[in-house]
């Protein structure tokens, strides 16, 4: 059996080098955007001030864009070096969106940065136009390749066990791509990162207003920012939903566990607001409940019902039983390759396979399991239901107070009213909010559905390597220690970067931005040209 300890710590650091990789990928998808649509005004009017805007926010972008790539790389070799068995078992599938993303995606978003930055005396405007959008779109094709890779975990759709090969192998690769948990979770990633572009751009702009600091980039970057901001932070909201009830269809325990639904509702059921979930007991203690929203949310219907906890469990309790007669067919087959009953035996019942090899963190022989085995790897199916519970609303809390933000300063920039200073502190002070939401937002997928590492086909704690433990600390240490390295150094390059500030604006911003007059104040928003 596999050592619980060396399970935690190849998760622990899988789940430290993901995270951290993921604070640079959506300020790299937002910032792309913003970028290439700066860019197109700039072409369109040929005004200098647009090309100043460009570039500037195109050195952040490119800071980002380097760290992030550098923090990526660590995570393809975890694959066959910490999850060597996870990597056996389905590397036919997982590795085919991976590779693509690599061949595809990388190097068209790569060659692209290239030219956008090296391009500038070299392409025409419209041309150099064209190369930063093909850039942004490199950056949206890394994300789907990545998000197909993981959205298969979610869903393993398009594939099938092997008895033969002991492996997951590929059966319909157009159903893998098209995924609907893929498709949801990628659409949703990258909306979260432009939200997390526009907050970047807005706080960085509210600064240079606060300061009085290029004045003429500060108020049409907040103004452009505002309204990008706004349609992807609602297109989040949209989209969540969307990738809400693909979780409805596909993941049941992992929306349960969202709600803290110990037990299952008549339909409709209801939203928990808030609450505090209780393990010894089962129950929420102090819910506020929004009558029938989840049930509208989860099935979009007013009769379906949402499964309980509890009942899923008892699902899950049958699923084992089923899978131990999957196991002892493969056992059979094992031994005798010709054995036609049991490969019969064994397609009738390998969809719960994984389902018996919960049992073998508990046990030696999955077969010889008692009824107490059973019932404990029935509720390991359950997530640690407060973590998951609370993540989620922090969560939705910052994408409404972006929301609210980001509606705020699009009132006053489309207006062309003077906006209040505490306006531009609250853009400053929002900054962290949009990478909390979306590490947050990690979280409740990936730790939601444990204790599956491929949703259940494979469970967690039998996909690791067979590594030392001192192995293990010692790498997380030293992964700590360089990307600790590593954020002082991304953090010190922006910071010297926004302190230098766009390099060809004059210092007088009305000579740049005409029909200001001079008693406007410099904390007044203008629309966007």
């Amino acid at each position: 059996m596999t050592d619980p300890l060396l399970v935690d710590l190849s998760r622990l650091q899988f789940a430290l080098t993901a995270m951290y990789h993921f604070l640079f990928v959506p300020l790299t998808l937002g910032l792309s955007i913003l970028v290439a649509m700066m860019e197109t005004v700039y072409v369109m009017t040929r005004r200098q001030i647009w090309r100043d805007m460009t570039k500037f926010w195109g050195l952040l972008f490119g800071i980002n864009f380097a760290l992030g790539v550098a923090t990526g790389l660590t995570m393809e070799f975890q694959f066959g070096m910490n999850w060597a068995y996870y990597s056996h078992y389905v590397g036919d599938v997982f590795g085919a969106p991976l590779a693509i993303e690599g061949l595809m995606a990388f190097f068209l978003e790569a060659t692209f940065v290239g030219l956008f930055f090296f391009g500038w005396d070299k392409l025409k405007p419209l041309t150099h136009c064209v190369v930063t959008w093909l850039m942004a779109l490199g950056t949206n094709f890394s994300a789907l390749w990545i998000l197909i890779a993981n959205g298969w975990m979610q869903n393993p759709v398009g594939s099938v066990f092997n008895p033969d090969t002991m492996r997951m192998e590929v059966t319909d690769f157009a159903a893998v791509i098209f995924n609907p948990v893929a498709q949801a979770k990628f659409v949703h990633t990258v909306s979260a990162g432009y939200v997390c572009g526009a907050v970047f751009v807005l706080g960085v702009s509210a600064l240079y207003i606060l300061r009085g600091k290029h004045i003429a980039l500060a108020k049409r970057s907040f103004a452009i920012a505002a309204a990008f901001g706004l349609a992807s932070a609602l297109s989040v909201v949209v989209l969540g939903d969307e990738s809400g009830y693909a979780v409805t269809d596909h993941q049941k325990m992992k929306l349960a566990a969202m709600e803290a639904m110990w037990h299952t509702e008549a339909a409709p059921a209801a939203f928990t607001a808030i609450g505090i979930p209780d393990l010894e007991s089962r129950t929420t203690r102090y819910a506020i409940h929004i009558p029938w929203a989840m049930g509208l949310i989860g099935t979009r219907s007013l009769s379906t019902e949402i499964p309980g906890i509890a009942e899923l469990v008892e699902h899950a309790r049958g699923r084992i039983r089923n899978g131990l007669v999957a196991y002892a067919a493969l056992e059979r087959i094992k031994a005798d390759r010709t054995d036609a009953g049991a490969r019969a035996e064994f397609a009738r019942t390998q969809a719960d396979l994984g389902y018996a090899q919960l049992l073998k963190p508990l046990v030696a022989d999955p077969l010889q399991a008692s009824e107490a085995e059973i019932d404990r790897a029935a509720w390991s199916t359950v997530p640690h239901v407060p973590s998951i519970f609370f993540t989620f609303r922090a969560m939705v809390a910052c994408g409404f107070l972006l929301i609210a933000l980001f509606g705020a300063a699009l009132w006053y920039t489309a207006r062309e009213a003077e906006a209040p200073r505490w306006l531009f502190r609250a853009a400053l002070l929002a900054l962290p909010l949009p990478w909390i939401a979306i590490e947050f937002g990690w979280f409740v997928a990936e730790f939601g559905r444990q204790p599956w590492i491929i949703e259940g086909v494979l469970p967690t704690a039998l996909a690791t390597s067979e590594l030392g433990i001192p192995s293990l600390l010692i790498t997380i240490a030293g992964f700590t220690l360089v990307y600790g390295v590593l954020a002082v150094i991304e953090v010190r390059l922006m910071l010297r970067a926004i302190a230098k500030g766009p390099e060809t604006l004059a210092g007088d911003p009305a000579a740049l931005f005409p029909g200001i007059g001079a008693n406007r104040n410099a904390s007044g928003l203008v629309a966007a040209e």
